[in-house]
């Protein structure tokens, strides 16, 4: 048995270890979503489609973050950097609000989670 706890603990440690670096463990998707409904649907709408209130006087109209073929051409870092560090720093539009000085790290991590979620 001992030998076995040996053997056993540095191999689990190491994958959370390994899940902690990559963001698996810090995801939350409920908790982005509550975020997301703080911070986001004033122009991205309650469920992501582009569709909120102040939506029709911003131009380019908001991204629909539940587009499935949009989703597919973009990783989370990409997500993360435009939610975090505004649209500019993507090469996209001023005016997406950068978020970063008002979400923590963690918050930024579940807010991309959830709006991974919106596709499904």
């Amino acid at each position: 048995m001992r030998i076995l706890k040996r053997s056993i603990f540095p191999v689990i440690a190491s994958c959370t270890l390994a899940m902690m670096v990559n963001g698996v463990l810090a995801a939350d998707p409920d908790a982005g979503q509550q975020k997301f409904q703080q911070f986001c649907t004033t122009c991205h709408g309650e469920n992501g489609q582009g569709d909120g209130p102040a939506a029709a006087s911003l131009k380019p109209a908001p991204r629909d973050l539940s587009d499935a073929e949009w989703q597919a051409s973009v990783d989370d870092q990409h997500i993360l950097v435009v939610t975090r560090d505004g649209g500019a720093a993507a090469g996209l539009s001023p005016m997406m609000t950068p978020w970063g000085h008002s979400l923590s790290e963690e918050d930024l991590h579940n807010i991309v989670a959830y709006i991974r979620s919106l596709d499904d």
